[in-house]
């Protein structure tokens, strides 16, 4: 598995500095709010678990199931949800905690389907940022890092449902998803 990585993106270390980080960030940004930490799912859930962690507030967890399907590498923004949040959301301070903000097309949908339910604000939480592939004006608050134009693996991020247990982010080599 680790044979079809081009290059690793972010090591392990360097994950852990930027969870602690953004954990750091959200805590002081968020003191004395009704926060709810939403993950969407698969991809998320990874940096989820390590970043409340760090994340010293009495918050709520919930999580999305969305697919945007479509074939190969790229959304087609054709959002389907699957699982919804359980949580009522209004008076609530939501958390979109994200794996990576590339197209923003699933985001969009997410964040304009939740904005009807009334919460006190919507933020976006993200470890990777590709502004290159960006569709829609969705943009994160919390970043973790900006990333080149590839497509990478690992941390939670898959291709065909494979790779998400690498414990740093890689780039993949290409021949693996153009056969």
């Amino acid at each position: 598995m680790r044979n079809d990585i081009k290059e690793i993106l972010l090591s392990e270390e360097q994950i852990a500095e930027i969870t602690a980080a953004l954990g750091k960030k959200l805590t002081e940004d968020y003191a004395g709010k009704d926060v709810l930490l939403v993950s969407i799912l698969k991809g998320a859930v990874v940096f989820m678990a390590d970043i409340m962690r760090h994340i010293d507030l009495k918050c709520d967890v919930d999580f999305m199931v969305v697919s945007s399907y479509g074939s190969g590498v790229k959304t087609s923004g054709n959002v389907k949800i699957i699982k919804d949040i359980d949580i009522p959301l209004e008076g609530k301070d939501v958390i979109i905690i994200e794996d990576i903000l590339d197209s923003g097309l699933t985001l969009n949908y997410i964040i304009n389907m939740l904005k009807e339910r009334n919460p006190n604000s919507i933020e976006i939480c993200t470890l990777l940022d590709k502004p290159s592939g960006r569709q829609s004006e969705v943009q994160a608050k919390y970043i973790g890092v900006q990333i080149p134009d590839a497509f990478v693996v690992g941390y939670g991020l898959d291709y065909d449902e494979k790779y998400r247990n690498l414990p740093f982010v890689g780039v993949l080599h290409p021949d693996v998803y153009t056969k």
